[in-house]
């Protein structure tokens, strides 16, 4: 932990973010505190890490800066809490599956799934250049901002505040399927079932697309023969139809 705080009184002396509330940027705190789970005590602080680089542009407060700094303190905390939580829950699992595990769990991926959990895209401090970034280019905004969120909840609330969000968002990422940690091909298991009951191969069909390009959602419908088995949802056309194959062998009870 000394590593952590040598890093959280870094950024308090240089970047200013211990200060006072004054001047903090036009941000609802009430429904991002609601949003958050998390009673916000340095509004500042949580401006801070809402602020892109291209906001500064139009702000002139210039001791705010932009949320890079928090950001690089909350990758580190970030891989500690999940590390640790690794470490504590997998107590027979080798070095190789903890890595593994790990980096599913702290990609960019995950990370805009744990940003779309608490609606970031909305109180997002961005230019007119970066609110219009689609795709990837939203995907690291948003994933650099959670990063930076967590840093804002460790220098707010203590690495015990930071450890109980992050792990709260990664526990209803995983139950709900959006973020998986397993190797599981459920797309493979179903196309062998499928060959071996002379079903031929699936076929999987699209029957929704809605959301924005750069927050696309996919509802994909897996077909053996001419019989429906199983709908899934997805940010892009290969989750959903995991997703669907996993419902399809969830039907026929193989798992």
């Amino acid at each position: 932990m000394k590593l952590l705080d040598r890093l959280a009184a870094l950024i308090s002396r240089w970047g200013k973010v211990e200060s006072a509330n004054e001047s903090v940027a036009k941000v609802d705190f009430e429904q991002l505190s609601d949003a958050l789970q998390y009673r916000i005590q340095n509004k500042r602080l949580f401006s801070q890490a809402l602020s892109h680089r291209s906001y500064l542009q139009l702000n002139d407060d210039d001791s705010l800066g932009s949320n890079e700094r928090l950001e690089f303190l909350g990758d580190a905390i970030l891989n500690l809490v999940v590390a640790q939580y690794l470490y504590n829950h997998h107590e027979s699992a080798p070095e190789g599956d903890l890595t593994k595990n790990r980096s599913r769990l702290v990609n960019r991926k995950s990370l805009n799934v744990y940003a779309q959990q608490v609606h970031l895209d909305k109180f997002m401090l961005m230019g007119i250049s970066a609110a219009q970034a689609q795709g990837r280019g939203m995907e690291k905004i948003l994933a650099d901002a959670f990063e930076a969120l967590i840093a804002a909840v460790y220098l707010d609330g203590g690495y015990e505040a930071s450890r109980k969000f992050i792990e709260r968002h990664i526990h209803i990422a995983v139950q709900s399927g959006a973020v998986r940690t397993e190797d599981e091909n459920f797309k493979s298991r179903l196309l062998e079932y499928a060959q071996a009951e002379e079903y031929g191969i699936p076929r999987y069909v699209t029957i929704n697309e809605e959301g924005p390009d750069h927050d696309r959602t996919f509802t994909v419908e897996v077909y053996l023969g001419k019989e429906p088995y199983g709908v899934g949802m997805g940010k892009n056309k290969k989750d959903a139809e995991q997703a669907a194959a996993e419902k399809a062998l969830q039907k026929i009870q193989l798992v």
